[in-house]
């Protein structure tokens, strides 16, 4: 063999390995990257959309637009309140009012994107109740008022909270009830304690949000930013295989990792290991779908070692919560397994009594490639039940989704598409029945128009 050949063959063989686990280390830390990123921007004074001080909630009071980048595939069938929270000296104590029987949810991820808790009407029902919120270091006795204690696996935890919005009119119902959240750090409960007035922003992020901030990462930022990380949000016990492989290529959890420390063979398998965020682009499209919908594994938002699940899920939808909670299956393709098109007319049809059966309510939205909503000169982003839609004269309601008008008779059922390329649709169910949950039904495909 070519002498030359050989030494190819043999430089390569020395970055293959550490790009191989470089992957493995991308997958695994992708999600604590993108939570850190999304706390940041929350504190952050000129992100302009849900932010807060650390510990402190913000409020939405109305439907997020198209100009809404805060997270990607938000909804429009609920008002979101949330806190990212700070467990590293004390305990918070969770207070919510009586939301008078209107359905809520308040999930509470750790760092790596797990839900370790759900608060609403499910699951502690809608009166008047406090809440305890501990780190993972935390001894002592939760106070007599607080009628559960919730522990995290990591200092930061991320309360993410929600509430029926059935249309405009009810927003400022909501908001009243949703400002009444108070997270009380432990120390000051039972006394007239009010938060700080001022709290330091974070350094200057800049306007990107945070997906985009990812993939802009060079191997010394990303894989530098996981192992600090790890220091106040350490790995699962059941990781510790896949901390041995991060080890491996130089990452120690906790500590600082320098890029330029480790031998160059390494430094070029980790930096392409960065494409790994286009790998995960493409398993999303390989998931199990059915009638198109792609089929939500009933291990979402407690991922466990899961780790391909968890990154797919930080990269199209940060902040699913519990299935028992929110069920919101994803359509990228119609039902005979062709990419969506804003090019093309789709019908989605329910028939007689065959809506998604949901205990709260239910929704259908519409997303651009990048997870966020699409432009449309009737302002109209999704469609649900609150809305005045038209039912089939045998009962069965059809969802126009297409980009030009139905014709004024059927735009009261019209989800409108861009004008052309790719788009996703998204079904939210929320606190869904049994039926859903186990399979029993099933939501009908996406169909193409042929005659347009």
């Amino acid at each position: 063999m070519d002498p030359a050949a050989i030494k190819t063959r043999t430089m390569t063989g020395l970055w293959l390995l550490p790009w191989l686990r470089g992957i493995k280390a991308y997958v695994y830390g992708f999600p604590l990257i993108m939570m850190d990123l999304t706390k940041e921007a929350a504190a952050a004074a000129t992100a302009g959309e849900i932010t807060a001080p650390v510990n402190q909630f913000s409020v939405m009071t109305k439907y997020p637009d198209a100009s809404f980048r805060a997270v990607t595939r938000t909804g429009l069938d609920t008002l979101f309140a949330v806190a990212w929270a700070d467990l590293e000296k004390e305990p918070l104590v969770l207070s919510v009012p009586d939301t008078g029987g209107r359905y809520y949810v308040i999930a509470l991820f750790d760092m790596w994107s797990n839900v370790f808790a759900s608060i609403g009407k499910r699951t502690t029902g809608t009166a008047a109740a406090h809440f305890l919120i501990a780190g993972p270091g935390w001894q002592g006795t939760p106070p007599a008022d607080v009628i559960q204690t919730y522990r995290s696996p990591t200092r930061y935890v991320w309360v993410n909270g929600q509430m029926q919005a059935d249309g405009p009119d009810e927003c400022a119902a909501v908001t009243a009830l949703q400002k009444q959240y108070t997270l009380t750090p432990l120390s000051a409960w039972g006394t007239p304690w009010s938060p700080p007035a001022e709290v330091p922003a974070p350094a200057e992020t800049g306007t990107a949000p945070p997906l985009k901030r990812v993939q802009a990462m060079d191997a010394g930022a990303f894989f530098g930013r996981v192992a600090r990380l790890m220091k106040d949000n350490p790995p699962a016990p059941a990781d510790a295989k896949r901390v041995k492989t991060l080890r491996s290529v130089g990452i120690e959890p906790g500590k600082d990792f320098d890029i330029a420390a480790v031998d160059r063979h390494t430094a070029k398998g980790l930096q392409r290991a960065m494409g790994t965020f286009g790998l995960l682009q493409k398993a999303l499209t390989k998931l199990k779908t059915e009638n198109g919908w792609l089929v939500i594994p009933e291990n979402f938002a407690d991922y466990g070692t899961d780790y391909k699940t968890r990154a797919g899920i930080a990269l199209i939808g940060l902040g699913g919560i519990w299935r028992q909670d929110v069920l919101y299956p994803p359509a990228f393709k119609d039902g005979d397994g062709k990419p969506l098109d804003g090019a093309n007319h789709y019908l989605l049809r329910f028939g007689k009594g065959q809506t998604p059966p949901a205990k709260a309510t239910w929704s259908v939205s519409m997303y651009d490639p990048q997870g966020y909503y699409v432009p449309n000169a009737i302002d109209r982003y999704n469609v649900a039940p609150w809305m005045p839609l038209t039912s089939n004269d045998d009962g069965s309601l059809d969802i126009y989704i297409q980009a030009a008008s139905p014709g004024e008779k059927k735009e009261t059922n019209w989800l409108p598409a861009p004008v052309s390329g790719p788009f996703s649709l998204t079904v939210r169910i929320y606190w869904p029945a049994d039926a859903v949950l186990d399979g029993t039904y099933t939501l009908p495909p996406v169909t193409r128009l042929e005659d347009h």
